[in-house]
C-alpha cells in the first residue's frame, strides 16, 4: 500500500467524521500496489447505515479529504445499505486493502 500510516489513519478519521457512521474504507487502484508508482488515491467506503443524501456525503467527504490529505487526486465512492451491487465495488474489496 502506497500511503502512509499518517495518510491512513487521516482518510479513516475524516470518513468517519464527515459520515458521522462507522464505515470501512478500502484503498483499491494504483495506491494499494507497492510495485507501481504515482496514481491517484481511489477510495470506497462502505457502510451498513442509509445515507439520505449520498451525492451530498460524497462531495462532503472529498472535500475534507482534501483538506486532511492535501491537493491531490482523490475518487471516492460511497456504500450505503440502499446502495444496489455493481462490479466496481466487488473489484475494489477484491484487490484492494481494508485501511
Amino acid at each position: 500500500m502506497r500511503l502512509t500510516p499518517h495518510q491512513a489513519d487521516a482518510i479513516k478519521q475524516t470518513a468517519q467524521r464527515v459520515l458521522g457512521m462507522p464505515a470501512r474504507v478500502w484503498l483499491f487502484g494504483s495506491r494499494s500496489d507497492d510495485s507501481r508508482r504515482g496514481g491517484d488515491i481511489d477510495l470506497l467506503v462502505e457502510t451498513d447505515a442509509v445515507i439520505p443524501n449520498r451525492a451530498e456525503a460524497v462531495c462532503s467527504l472529498y472535500g475534507a479529504l482534501v483538506m486532511a490529505l492535501g491537493d491531490r487526486q482523490i475518487d471516492v465512492l460511497i456504500k450505503d445499505g440502499r446502495t444496489p451491487r455493481a462490479p466496481i465495488f466487488d473489484v475494489a474489496r477484491r484487490t484492494g486493502v481494508l485501511l
